[in-house]
């Protein structure tokens, strides 16, 4: 059993940052992907970046490229969303989730989901 918990959420201007948080805590597994998803109203979930352990490999949707940053504390069992220049299209709910294996874009493709935290980005 794994479970996520996100917080960091919250209201910012255009052009502002966020930084969001994922604690996991439960059964490990021996190779994993740590995914970082958002979903906004009257759209569907969609992929926002992902992290692997142990070899840290990261993969992020061309839409946050150069925006957002993934990283994780291991011995905290934590893993990171920095979000810098946000646009108002940023603005959704976003949910970290992981699953056994390599990096992967589809959320069906992922296990365990935290509730989410809401960022909401003005214009």
């Amino acid at each position: 059993q794994v479970q996520l918990v996100e917080s960091g959420g919250g209201s910012v201007q255009a052009g502002g940052s966020l930084s969001l948080s994922c604690a996991a805590s439960g059964r490990t597994f021996s190779g994993y992907a740590m995914g970082w998803f958002r979903q906004a109203v009257q759209k569907e979930r969609e992929f926002v970046g992902a992290i692997t352990h142990p070899s840290s490999a990261t993969d992020y949707a061309d839409s946050v490229k150069g925006r957002f940053t993934i990283s994780r504390d291991i011995a905290k069992s934590v893993v990171y969303l920095q979000m810098n220049s946000l646009k108002p299209e940023d603005t959704a709910v976003y949910y970290c989730a992981a699953r056994r294996g390599w990096l992967e874009q589809d959320p069906q493709e992922y296990d365990y989901w935290g509730q989410g935290t809401q960022v909401t980005v003005s214009s």
